[in-house]
């Protein structure tokens, strides 16, 4: 687990398959083996909040954000997984890898009201069959990181490289870096 806290920073790891109550059941029957879940405050949910409350290192920290486009009248929607450290490069390499000609970022409502999970704590796991997962290459290279839990009341701890395994995944380079 020594690895595993190195992502949490000061925040106290416990096996998410022993916690059910601290996350929601689309997040729970995709859980990686091995995964950790912290409960948190909902008030530091967000990333910024949470790396300088927690020590969370912001290399072992990352983000899911959800973007659309259209192409032949047909929406594409993806989750994008970047390390804290980028951002996702919607204008760049999210629009490429979609095939539209503009990509933007899903209205919060829309992207709470689809995913069933929590503004703030929107994770790949569990996320719609149909949706694309675009897991940025420097996250599947991370050994352990933070990420969000599907609700704003705690974050999970897994391995970078179970996001590249999970239904529609695939490993891009989708991240520039952070301004």
């Amino acid at each position: 687990m020594s690895e595993a806290q190195h992502a949490a920073g000061t925040l106290t790891l416990l096996p998410a398959a022993e916690h059910p109550e601290l996350l929601p059941e689309t997040v729970r029957s995709a859980l990686p083996e091995g995964a950790w879940v912290t409960a948190i405050d909902p008030d530091l949910a967000d990333t910024a909040a949470l790396v300088e409350a927690a020590g969370v290192p912001r290399e072992a920290s990352a983000n899911c954000v959800v973007v659309a486009g259209r192409r032949d009248g047909q929406e594409r929607v993806a989750a994008c997984v970047v390390l804290a450290s980028t951002r996702a490069d919607v204008n760049g390499a999210v629009k490429r890898t979609l095939e539209v000609r503009k990509a933007s970022f899903l209205p919060m409502e829309r992207a709470v009201a689809e995913s069933g999970m929590e503004h703030g704590g929107i994770t790949p796991l569990g996320l719609p069959a149909d949706w694309r997962v675009l897991v940025d290459r420097r996250v599947v290279e991370t050994d352990w990181l933070l990420i969000g839990s599907g609700v704003r009341r705690s974050k999970l701890v897994v391995r970078g490289a179970d996001l590249a395994g999970l239904p529609n995944a695939e490993v891009v380079d989708v991240s520039m870096p952070a301004q």
